[in-house]
Parts: C-alpha cells; structure tokens; sequence
C-alpha cells in the first residue's frame, strides 16, 4: 500500500473529536468487557494527554464500572492519593494537592500537574457521592527504594516492634540514608562500598510473607488492606534492588526488570481487589513505550525488551484493551537530562516518514480518535513499520531522529490511538523560571 492510500485509508476511519469527552463514547464498544484498559501517552509532558486520559477514564468508572488507577508512578508516592479520595485522610480545601505532596522526586511535573489536580479532585468528589467501593489510585513503577523501606518499617513498628527491628537490620545493608534514592545503593555497589543486599531484601520479603495469617487474622478489612500495601511495599523494594544493582552492573536488561514489576504488580492489585469485588476493572496510566506491546516494535524485534502492555496481552488477551497517543506538534514539558530544569520546550513537526506525519498529512489540524481494528483496510495500512515518535521526561530537539524515534508496527502495537495534531506544555504545579519563559522556537538543523 503506497503512503497516498495509507492517507486515504487514515482519512476514511478517524473520527473527528473535540474537547467533548462524550467523544470518546465510541471506545466503550472496542473495550466491552475488557478488565484491563491501558492508556497511554506520547510524552509525559502533554496538556492534552494528561487531559484526555483523564476523560477517558471518568468515563470508563462511571459506564464501565472500573475500580481503581494504576499508574506509572511509585506505590508509596500514589499511596497518599487514595487515602485521601477514599476518604482516609483529612481533606479540606487543600486536600488534592496536598495528596499529591509525596511526589518529590525529578520529574516533579510527571505527576504533580494541574491536570492530575483537577482527577484526583473529581475521583474525590465522585467517591464521596457514591455507594459503592471507593475507586483508589496506585503505583506500578519500583524506583522508590528509600520511601519503600521506610513504608514496610513504619508497618511493622505499629503491628510487631520485634519483627521491625529484624526487617531494620536486614534493610541496613542497602546503606540508605533519607536523601537518597536507590541509584546512590548502585554506585556504592560500583565503588566497591558495602557488597549486593540481595540476600536481605528477599528474606524480608519472604518473612512477611510468613506473618500473613497472623497479620490477616486481626481486623478484617483495614487489616488486609494495611498488610497488602506493606507487602507491596516489600515487593518493590526487592525489586529496585535487582534493578539498581543491574542498572550499575550491565548484565541485565532494567527495562525488562521494571515492566515485569509493573505486570506483577497490577496482577497483585487486581488479586487484592477481587476480595471486595468480583473480576475488577483497572485503568492503567502510563507512557506509550510501556502500553504498547512492545513484540511489534525496535524494542521487542531489535533489542530484547517485553513491556507491560505485551505482558497484558500474553496473560489477559481480549481481557486488555491497549489505547495511545499521538501528536504532530506543539510545546511539552520536559528536561534537556535526568534530574535537569523543567522548561517548555518546543516540539518540532514530526519527521515525514512517520506516523504522526501520516496522520498531519491525512487530516491536517485535526483530533481524532482511529480504531485500528475496525476493518481489515486500516488494520492493513497501518501494519507496515513506520516512524513513532515518543518524549518521555527528556527531550533533545537537537537530536530527534536518534532520541526520539523508533521503528514500530502501530496496527499491532495498539488496539486504538488519539491523535491531538497541535498540543500543549502539560501546566506543573511548581513553576520554574524556564517554564515561565516563553521559549525562542528552535530551528532545524543549524539555527536556520
């Protein structure tokens, strides 16, 4: 099929949408009875995205009954999200953004943005106005290793001091001290500081596993509940000991580390939730690289990485509905390097032999939603492998093709896509000097 009538058959099945979330009313019938809808997202600096997302699953919990939010975020961090739009901790006016105080590590505007300010807020009022189980919001990501061990601690300080103080002796091995995160363990591993705590974390992990009966025969609910987020919690900290330590040792893949912690952690989540309520339904938050099966892109085909949308698929198959994002240009906001300012960044026109230029060029201008398997002809147009582009919390204009483009199979990757042509820097809750400022745009490729 020649790009002419790839364009003919984008134009033909995009539906136009607006910023009406009744728009989006069309994915209900492509998600049916799927447990599991993963959404993601192009950048993790996008006004629109963060938006839509928001949008898509308001309506998903109010139509589709979906229960819970798993994000590409931190359990610890989320973890003060649901407490307060369940109701468990104070509110008052200040309540939503207080929730999101937890998030104090870079990238501070992945999370803290207004327009995770104004979810958490409706999730609250909506919960308050409902009699059913509260919709909670948690976290799939393993980086916080610090506020991990600090959570299982605190646990078994108010239910068990002796076991507190074994799991504290264990813990000492990683060295951690309050600032850190866990790449400081990695380095001290590298510099040949305290030797691998692998040994420790997983018999922690398994001692409180053994505890479970006697955690789980005090208080029903609240009990079951306080045990399951300390066990997470003992989860993610064997996990991001495996990852820190592999980070800084080069023999295994993160990236595969990471998304199996993810998949095993929505699994645990869904588990859990099944106790309250039969076959749960989970939203799930995050970039683009994790919900797109990853089989049919340079990831899977060319490097050897699995995400969590391909591990979705293998376990749940229909039962997970996989949505991404797309856009043309704009503005985003994002850092020059890890740990970098925050600045609003000009996006540039997306290159000609990608997807995102495919649909510019189909239908210039406009949003729309594209179904990928709603007939066999735009299934067909989109199968060949084509340009994608993704901005994650870095973005480097200066050397697009190479940081921000892979090879990718869009048909199979996903089961649908948004596309928002022209869209904007996502507005952070902590403003700096460089997102501020108006940026110059930057001209291609030498200043021109």
């Amino acid at each position: 099929m020649t790009a002419r009538q790839a364009r003919e058959c984008v134009r033909r099945a995009a539906r136009p949408i607006t910023d009406n979330p009744k728009d989006f009313t069309p994915l209900l019938d492509l998600i049916g009875d799927a447990r599991f809808v993963l959404i993601g997202e192009e950048s993790h600096g996008t006004q629109e995205f963060y938006r839509d997302r928001a949008e898509l699953t308001k309506l998903l919990i109010r139509e589709k009954e979906f229960c819970a939010v798993a994000a590409e975020a931190d359990w610890p961090d989320a973890h003060g999200i649901t407490s307060y739009v369940s109701g468990k901790s104070n509110g008052g006016a200040a309540g939503a953004e207080r929730s999101l105080s937890r998030f104090t590590r870079f990238p501070l505007w992945m999370w803290r943005n207004t327009e995770v300010l104004k979810f958490v807020r409706w999730l609250h009022d909506h919960n308050a106005a409902s009699d059913e189980e509260p919709v909670g919001f948690y976290g799939l990501d393993l980086y916080s290793l610090f506020g991990s061990v600090k959570a299982v601690l605190d646990f078994l300080e108010s239910t068990n001091p002796e076991e507190a103080r074994r799991a504290r002796e264990r813990y000492d091995c990683l060295g951690l001290l309050s600032s850190d995160d866990g790449q400081a363990y990695g380095y001290r591993l590298t510099a040949g500081q305290n030797g691998d705590c692998e040994d420790e974390v997983l018999e922690q992990l398994v001692a409180l596993r053994e505890q479970q009966a006697a955690f789980l025969s005090a208080d029903g609910r609240r009990a079951r509940d306080d045990f399951f987020y300390a066990h997470q919690n003992a989860r993610l900290v064997h996990s991001a000991e495996q990852y820190y330590r592999a980070m800084f040792s080069g023999k295994e893949n993160t990236w595969n580390l990471r998304d199996r912690h993810m998949a095993e952690t929505l699994e645990e989540l869904a588990n859990h939730l099944s106790q309250h309520q039969p076959n749960p339904k989970i939203v799930v938050w995050a970039h683009n690289s994790h919900i797109g099966d990853a089989r049919f892109t340079d990831m899977g085909m060319r490097r050897g990485q699995l995400n969590l949308g391909q591990l979705a698929r293998e376990r749940y198959r229909r039962g997970a509905i996989l949505i991404g994002f797309s856009t043309y240009s704009g503005t985003v906001t994002a850092a020059s390097r890890w740990g970098g300012v925050m600045e609003r960044k000009t996006v540039r026109p997306a290159l000609e032999e990608s997807y995102e230029a495919l649909f510019h060029e189909a239908r210039s201008g406009e949003s729309f939603l594209l179904p990928l398997h709603a007939n066999r002809e735009i299934f067909e147009a989109l199968l060949p492998e084509r340009l994608e582009r993704a901005i994650g919390v870095i973005y480097r204009p200066e050397t697009e093709r190479f940081s921000h483009y892979f090879d990718a199979s869009l048909s199979r990757q996903f089961d649908a896509v948004i596309h928002r042509d022209v869209t904007s820097a996502v507005e952070p809750l902590d403003h700096s000097l460089r997102w501020n400022k108006e940026r110059v745009p930057e001209t291609y490729p030498h200043g021109l």
